[in-house]
């Protein structure tokens, strides 16, 4: 009798366990599917972020939607750079991350507005957050974008580049 009941409180706490954090689940695990990473990644952030602040993410990743992803990813590519890890080596890791699963490299105001939001708990500064954006953004900007045929690939038919 008393293993019964012992079963049947398990039970219930693993059905409300996954109940509780079903939607957290499902926004981590659509973050690391969609980025291809470990969800340690996205889990210990949202961690961090604190009770509020996570389940404003987590809700916000949960909008299902391409723009929401990329933003997300783009608050995780500074909670990764900017608070854990800001070696060279991690932020071509996570600009690599980002390349590779088709999201937009670059790191736009929103994309500071959102870290300040969901990472308020870490109380990261606004100004050395702008000026990490800034030197991110420096590092990675697009070598096509600034000179045709800079990376050596790229050939005209005529022979002649187009002046910039």
């Amino acid at each position: 009798m008393i293993w019964l009941i012992l079963a049947t409180l398990v039970v219930v706490f693993l059905v409300g366990f996954r109940i509780v954090n079903s939607d957290s689940r499902r926004a981590s695990q659509a973050l690391t599917k969609r980025l291809n990473i470990a969800p340690v990644y996205v889990e210990s952030m949202i961690s961090q972020m604190g009770k509020t602040a996570g389940a404003e993410f987590v809700s916000y990743v949960l909008h299902n939607s391409e723009s929401h992803l990329g933003n997300a990813a783009g608050v995780l590519l500074i909670y990764q750079t900017f608070i854990v890890d800001d070696a060279d080596e991690s932020l071509a890791f996570w600009h690599s991350v980002l390349h590779k699963a088709r999201l937009p490299t670059e790191l736009t105001h929103k994309h500071v507005r959102l870290a300040l939001s969901f990472l308020r708990e870490l109380e990261p500064q606004a100004d050395e957050l702008s000026i990490y954006r800034q030197r991110y953004n420096a590092r990675f900007t697009d070598i096509a974008g600034l000179l045709p045929a800079a990376n050596g690939n790229v050939y005209y038919i005529d022979g002649v580049s187009p002046k910039h």
